[in-house]
């Protein structure tokens, strides 16, 4: 083998080397590239989910804040009533208040002018009256429970009298009928009598 031989046989040698490296760098290259690519679209993506999650804890602490407002003007409104509600009470006790004092005060006055009255029943009287006429009401009621008994007892006769009224013409329907069916019998018996040819004692009915 000569030595051009060789010379090319090492020049194809480093081609060869050549064009692996080449390949070699231009493959790591892509690969890089493609890692890196994959790295900014990971990175796009958790800045997306950091944006989203930004936005959704910004409205959480808008809701809260709302709450938190809604809250507070609750506590402020109850409060508002509570001192309202204490303010009318006192007013009303105040009033209830002066109302007892005037009434007192009326009262007082209508007791000095019925004492100044000459035409004004006096306690004692009004009393007196009061007694005798309840003493009237209770003789009425004594006399009309004597009536009620006085009529209670003329009704209890009335129906006795009808009871025996009653019976009386019971007996009487009985002895009509007793009388009705012993003529009955009778006719029958002479109505045989005059039909059958033989001779009859009269007395008994019999044949002679």
């Amino acid at each position: 083998m000569d030595t051009s031989t060789i010379i090319w046989i090492i020049v194809g040698i480093i081609v060869v080397i050549a064009i692996i490296v080449v390949v070699v760098l231009m493959t790591s290259r892509r690969r890089r590239e493609a890692h890196l690519e994959s790295e900014r679209r990971k990175a796009e993506e958790l800045r997306r989910d950091a944006y989203e999650s930004d936005v959704s804890r910004r409205e959480r602490e808008a809701d809260a804040a709302t709450a938190a407002a809604a809250a507070k003007q609750a506590e402020a409104d109850a409060m508002q009533a509570k001192l309202e509600a204490e303010r009318l009470e006192r007013e009303s006790a105040a009033h209830q208040a002066d109302a007892q004092q005037l009434r007192t005060q009326t009262d007082e006055r209508m007791r000095k002018a019925d004492e100044v009255d000459p035409d004004v029943v006096r306690d004692e009287d009004a009393a007196r009256a009061e007694t005798a006429e309840a003493r009237a009401d209770d003789r009425t009621a004594v006399t009309d429970e004597r009536v009620a008994a006085r009529d209670d007892r003329t009704a209890l006769h009335d129906d006795r009298v009808a009871a025996t009224d009653d019976r009386d013409a019971g007996s009487d329907e009985r002895t009509a009928a007793e009388r009705d069916q012993a003529a009955r019998d009778e006719r029958a018996t002479l109505d045989a009598q005059a039909a059958s040819p033989e001779p009859r004692n009269t007395e008994s009915g019999r044949h002679i």
